[in-house]
């Protein structure tokens, strides 16, 4: 199984990833969350914010297997503990990558290499859009979109 999108966006790689890796970004793009990481290939990788566990809970969790600022970040992840019970057998690979086209960047997101019968795949696909649909308005306008919740 295999989820890929591509979005443009107007603005330069550095805008772009700035939002889904700083604080403040990642704050507004991912529903609240923040990433705890030292960013180094092999280091541990959490987004962490507001859930059912409190303000900390642990959204997903896993290890850097690429980071090239402006360029790639690509993850192996798991669902936070909270989600499911044997979380540690779930995985899946995110890989985000931000190519320079015109005065835009094409953000390209491949999430892959799914666990067999893994309980996330149904709804991976309306949350990316979801994701990405923010990511997009936030860069471009400052403002992330109100979902209602």
């Amino acid at each position: 199984m295999e989820f890929k999108y591509e979005f443009y966006i107007g603005a330069a790689p550095e805008k772009v990833w700035d939002a889904f890796v700083s604080p403040e970004g990642t704050r507004q793009t991912f529903f609240g969350c923040i990433i705890e990481s030292t960013f180094e290939v092999g280091s541990s990788l959490k987004y962490v914010g507001p859930g059912t566990e409190g303000d900390e809970t642990v959204h997903i969790y896993g290890t850097i297997l690429a980071y090239e600022p402006s360029k790639i970040l690509s993850f192996l992840e798991h669902p936070g503990p909270s989600y499911r019970s044997n979380h540690a057998e779930l995985e899946s690979r995110i890989t985000f990558t931000l190519e320079e086209v015109g005065a835009t960047t094409k953000l390209t997101l491949v999430n892959d290499h799914f666990t067999e019968d893994h309980p996330s795949i149904p709804t991976t696909d309306s949350q990316w859009w979801m994701i990405l649909s923010n990511l997009k308005t936030f860069v471009e306008t400052g403002k992330g979109l109100d979902y209602g919740w």
